[in-house]
């Protein structure tokens, strides 16, 4: 079984665009900082755009900008990022507690 945690989310994915695209930015500047296939990229895009987070400003050579819907998008992925770690940190807190204490039961000399 793959371990997840290498992988990213698609909604990390989805914010890793649109974070590329804050200042404007052509496709394949987000191709590259995003560290994704053209094909995959087109994939994303078009979700992205049809959720109004993106638009493109220009028509020879497009500039995909973060719409106010995207720039919301990104400001509560960020706090559910944060609740995410927080909550990472809890179960791990839980999961050492746990084998402190087995380690309490199961180690002891007789």
């Amino acid at each position: 079984m793959r371990d997840r945690s290498k992988y990213r989310s698609k909604l990390q994915i989805v914010a890793d665009v649109l974070t590329a695209a804050e200042k404007g930015s052509r496709k394949t500047h987000i191709m590259f900082r995003c560290y994704l296939s053209y094909r995959v990229l087109c994939k994303y895009l078009d979700e992205i755009m049809a959720a109004g987070l993106l638009r493109i400003q220009g028509s020879s050579e497009p500039i995909y900008t973060v719409t106010d819907k995207g720039k919301l998008f990104l400001k509560r992925f960020c706090e559910y990022s944060e609740h995410c770690r927080r909550m990472e940190q809890s179960v791990n807190h839980v999961l050492s507690d746990e084998r402190a204490l087995e380690q309490m039961v199961y180690n002891c000399e007789a």
